[in-house]
């Protein structure tokens, strides 16, 4: 079973601002993150503090996960 997605009025009224484009664009790329298609990775920068990313380590190592991994588990979850 599928969850089921609320979002909030301001989210939906931010939606609407989106030309047709930017929400095709959105839809092709949340369909190809659920289908697992291959897709090329892009190297970013972040800046973070440094007692919240040596936290964020830590607690990773603690659970057995690779930190950058958790970083993109957490925006997938964030973008569904």
């Amino acid at each position: 079973m599928k969850a089921l997605h609320k979002f909030s009025d301001e989210y939906l009224e931010r939606c609407k601002k989106l030309s047709i484009e930017e929400r095709l664009e959105f839809i092709e790329n949340y369909q190809r993150m659920h289908n697992d298609v291959s897709s090329q990775t892009k190297s970013i920068s972040l800046r973070i503090q440094d007692p919240l990313l040596i936290a964020f380590k830590q607690k990773a190592k603690l659970e057995g996960v690779a930190y950058q991994t958790q970083i993109k588990k957490l925006m997938k979850n964030w973008v569904n």
